[in-house]
């Protein structure tokens, strides 16, 4: 019935509502560990669209679940009604007030994006926690988030000015700061608006529900309080008695998560930017204790930051390639480490900051080591710290570390004792924890490590989470203090402010919304908080065999679950980083690294096929990933999806077939090998507006696309003609002529060996084909027999110590990362992939030893713009092309700021693609492009990267090695 009326309700939105079982499944989760498959997912256009989903709500007892960036840690943005996502459409920045320094935004608008543009008016929004580059200022405003920065600039309901929403009878409400003859005077009307204020100045008014609120919520010098609704906050206006002269409803909406008002339009106070020097000390600590003592002593400087991260956490950024390299700071192993940045807007203050702060770490003695960190080092730490959220989830196995307790927040003064009291708590269930936390505003993201598909641990989380509230409610702390109640801690809240406010509560959220058609099961009558989980408890784990090994992760399901949803793949292209293409392009969640993993996850459980991985809803969701392995190492988790999606493009083939088009690309070798051999009538063909229209009609390539050029050449006699001018004064290299540079990019070949040689090295050609065409359209036992019978012809070269050196990155690096899924020989395989590079690499290695200089490079002036290779991004570094290509002293080198250029092998030829490549590559990558001068380099060592340049700007691009043998002398 109701499935109905939804479809009935859909052609009159403007925006979408979805219904189907992807939607639904995606939409069943956010960063908590809750699971409730929704009716459907509604992407609202506008304030109209929002209306009709409350009248339909309200008719039919539904509720609507609001969601943004879906980061919620407790379950916000889970439930069993429609899902309201305005993150798609609700974007726009509405209005900046410079001389008030207000700025007015829609819900969906991105924190760090808002920030980006009040930079240039020397503003900014203060609040900033670990998600900034994702989360939407609507979600901070239902959690009352704060962040890092809280301790200087606050938290988030101390900047809400105004709130435009929409109530649960479907009309428009403007809350902002009133004075008190506008309160009563608003008093006096008979709208819902009207009620509201009628009924909190009623409730508030009454000394004992007073003195109640101040007796039982969270010390008030807590500032990071949000158990239930703030009606504390009201208290402190003059029509209660105190001192605020204005009566703002913002106060109350702030860290309602949702539950009282839908949201359309915020009104934001801004602060100057912070001073521009900064310095932060680390502080290293050999025990847990030592380091909390230290707080409170150190936060009586003007600290901007004072973080604290434990073993655990940095024991796990040791495993994520991104995060390894923002560890250079960490001295020895420390139990845990305080991050104490301070800033100024002179060298001079800076110093006598610095050199106060450092005398009071000195004079407490309790830290063992304490470097200082400025610059771009700052925010490498700051990046480290982060991530510590996401990177919880590389722990491998079952048992995580859960949110349920993570939130608490007490007064500094009592931290260390509470600390003490809580690590008791952990000794009686036998639990080790992860304590990671906002120490300079007693916020400790506490989290006991679980297995929550066993119903004795389910056990421990309620016993657990019990024991907590508890302990905090005797320090008078708050159990909720940045992440909100959602469905783990509202169950508490009775606990925490007593059952007399906790009825308040009940009334206040009846004022607003009589049919309790928002956020159900959240602040008050809450759902359970061991129920609903993600995993059934105590289930018989799904058994599934697969072509590559997932033994590092036991298994392709568990790799799957270890994203814990917290979203670093929902970032746009205005920030760093490459993950997820497909994502910057469309913004549908589907889109997303988490989109994926919780969709593979989903349905390889809950399906009864045979083949659990034959689902056209598995099919849609991998459909626009372009394997560019970005996730691989910027997932906090390592998250693969390209892995993935290889593992589920042979499985889903096995059990429907493999497309004709999936067989020409997978075998495109052998078709160039045979095309090579008539080259010129095969290129002659490719050319033809008539045939190779047809062709590429015929096979479903997009009619825009240039085929590649064939070619014949013999690498062999090249390299014994050019050896004959050069005498070898180095050491030996094998220089791999892949599949494409063989018969595609053959003057980059040349070009290597001349270089190669000319530079004094002495030159191995090794010939074959990586497998990177099959592994790509999921022909896994064809690129393991590949990969197998490669092993032992690189075997040869890693025992002699002879560097395996390549030129196209998505082959070449084959070697270092899929060969270790696919091939039988694990030692063998790591061996040949310590001991294979890019050319880049293996030369940039002989720079810093001395063996190449810029003695041997043109003086000529030149300007070099680089776009790297996706996989050279995620499994090296573009640092070693830069450093190459600066050889010649006067090349100016950039690196153009772009993710993936949207090519990706076979993807962008595809005619079903091609759109949505070419959008990519507009995203980034083209407007630098065009933006150069014409006499610029344009560098680019991927061969699809230099493939789309061309199709997307008409700029031809160059290998590095081609720009590198023009400017040798």
């Amino acid at each position: 019935m109701l499935k109905n009326l939804l479809q009935e309700l859909e052609p009159n939105l403007e925006g979408e509502l979805l219904q189907d079982g992807l939607s639904k499944a995606l939409y069943a989760t956010d960063a908590s560990v809750y699971r409730k498959i929704p009716l459907g997912v509604a992407f609202p256009k506008t304030s109209e669209d929002i209306k009709k989903l409350v009248v339909f709500a309200r008719q039919h007892k539904v509720g609507l679940i609001p969601r943004t960036a879906g980061t919620s840690l407790a379950g916000q943005c889970v439930g069993d009604g429609i899902v309201v996502d305005v993150s798609k459409y609700f974007t726009k920045i509405i209005n900046l007030d410079e001389e008030k320094r207000q700025v007015t935004v829609q819900p969906g608008v991105i924190r760090d994006e808002l920030n980006q543009f009040l930079h240039p008016y020397g503003l900014f929004f203060g609040p900033n926690t670990s998600t900034a580059n994702r989360c939407m200022i609507g979600g901070m405003v239902g959690n009352n988030s704060s962040g890092t920065t809280s301790i200087q600039y606050g938290v988030t309901r101390d900047k809400v000015v105004a709130l435009k929403t929409i109530l649960s009878d479907g009309t428009e409400a403007e809350f902002k700061a009133t004075s008190e003859a506008f309160f009563r005077n608003k008093m006096k009307d008979d709208t819902l608006e009207a009620l509201i204020y009628k009924n909190v100045f009623k409730e508030l008014s009454n000394k004992s529900v007073q003195e109640n609120i101040k007796k039982e919520f969270p010390k008030t010098e807590i500032h990071r309080r949000n158990t239930g609704y703030a009606v504390d906050e009201l208290l402190n206006n003059s029509l209660f008695g105190e001192v605020e002269a204005e009566f703002n409803m913002c106060k109350l909406l702030s860290g309602s998560e949702g539950t009282l008002a839908l949201t359309t339009e915020i009104t934001l106070q801004l602060d100057e930017i912070p001073p521009p020097l900064s310095a932060m000390v680390v502080t290293h600590y050999s025990t847990l204790e030592d380091c909390l003592a230290d707080v409170v002593p150190v936060m009586q400087h003007k600290l901007h930051l004072c973080e604290m991260m434990d073993k655990v956490i940095l024991d796990c950024t040791k495993n994520n390639r991104e995060q390894l390299k923002n560890r250079f700071f960490v001295e020895g192993d420390p139990a845990a480490l305080l991050m104490l940045e301070i800033k100024a807007n002179t060298e001079a203050e800076l110093e006598l900051q610095l050199k106060e702060l450092e005398s009071t770490i000195r004079l407490s003695g309790l830290s063992y080591a304490n470097p200082v960190l400025r610059g771009a080092d700052i925010s490498k730490a700051i990046e480290l710290r982060k991530a510590g959220l996401g990177l919880l989830g590389n722990m491998v196995g079952d048992r995580k570390a859960v949110a349920c307790i993570e939130d608490t927040a007490v007064a500094l003064d009592d931290l260390r004792a509470f600390i003490g009291e809580f690590t008791k708590i952990m000794e009686r269930y036998d639990q080790d924890a992860v304590y990671y936390a906002h120490a300079g505003a007693g916020e400790l993201h506490l989290r006991p490590i679980l297995n929550l598909k066993k119903s004795a641990d389910v056990g421990m989380f309620r016993g657990i989470t019990t024991d907590v509230a508890k302990l905090t409610k005797k320090y008078q702390g708050s159990f909720s203090g940045e992440h909100g109640d959602g469905i783990v801690r509202a169950e508490f809240i009775p606990l925490m402010i007593g059952n007399e406010n906790y009825e308040l509560l009940r009334r206040i959220k009846s004022y607003f919304d009589p049919h309790h058609i928002f956020n159900p099961g959240k602040i008050v009558d809450a759902f359970p908080m061991d129920e609903s989980l993600r995993y059934e408890v105590d289930r018989s784990e799904p058994q599934i065999a697969t072509v590559l090994d997932f033994s590092d992760s036991e298994g392709i399901l568990k790799a799957a679950e270890k994203c814990n949803g917290s979203g670093d793949c929902r970032k746009t292209h205005h920030m760093n980083g490459g993950m997820c293409p497909s994502y910057h392009a469309t913004k549908n969640e589907k889109d997303t690294t988490r989109g994926r993993a919780n969709a593979l996850r989903e349905f390889l459980t809950v399906s009864d096929k045979k083949n659990r991985f034959d689902s056209t809803e598995l099919k849609e969701v991998f459909d626009l990933c372009l394997s560019c392995k970005a996730c691989a190492s910027e997932c906090p988790s390592n998250v693969d999806v390209a892995t993935l999606k290889a593992e589920f493009l042979y499985q889903y083939q096995e059990a429907n077939g493999y497309p004709v088009r999936n067989k020409l690309f997978a075998y495109n070798t052998t078709l160039n090998r045979l095309g090579s051999k008539v080259a010129g009538l095969t290129n002659a063909v490719y050319e033809s507006t008539f045939l190779g229209g047809l062709l590429k009609k015929s096979v479903g390539v997009a009619e825009q696309r240039i085929l590649p050029k064939v070619s014949k050449f013999d690498f062999s006699k090249c390299l014994k003609d050019v050896e004959k001018q050069y005498v070898a004064k180095k050491q030996k290299v094998a220089l791999y002529i892949d599949e494409f540079t063989r018969y595609l990019d053959i003057e980059l070949g040349r070009d290597a060996i001349e270089v190669l040689l000319k530079l004094g090295y002495e030159v191995e050609l090794f010939f074959g084909e990586s497998g990177r065409t099959y592994i790509s359209k999921g022909f896994l036992k064809q690129a393991k027999k590949l990969a197998n019978d490669n092993i032992p012809l690189l075997k040869k070269y890693a025992d002699s110590g002879i560097p395996v050196v390549g030129l196209e990155p998505s082959a070449v690096l084959t070697f270092r990362d899929e060969y270790k899924r696919l091939c039988t020989d694990l030692e063998t395989t790591n061996a040949i992939a310590l001991n294979t590079f890019l050319i880049e690499e293996f030369l940039a290695k002989e720079i810093q030893k001395g063996e190449i200089s810029s003695d041997q490079f043109s003086k000529e002036t030149k300007r070099v713009k680089i776009h790297n290779h996706c996989h050279q991004k995620a499994l090296s570094s573009q640092k070693t092309t830069f450093d190459v290509l600066n050889l010649p002293e006067n090349y100016s080198v950039s690196i153009i700021s772009s993710g993936c250029c949207g090519m990706a092998g076979s993807f962008g030829y595809e005619k079903e693609h091609y759109e949505v490549s070419m959008k990519i590559g507009e995203l980034k990558l083209f407007p630098s492009v065009r933006k150069s001068s014409e006499d610029t380099i344009i560098a680019a060592n991927g061969t699809s990267c230099r493939h789309q340049i061309f199709d997307g700007t008409k700029r031809k691009a160059q290998h590095p090695i081609s720009i590198l043998n023009e400017a040798l002398l």
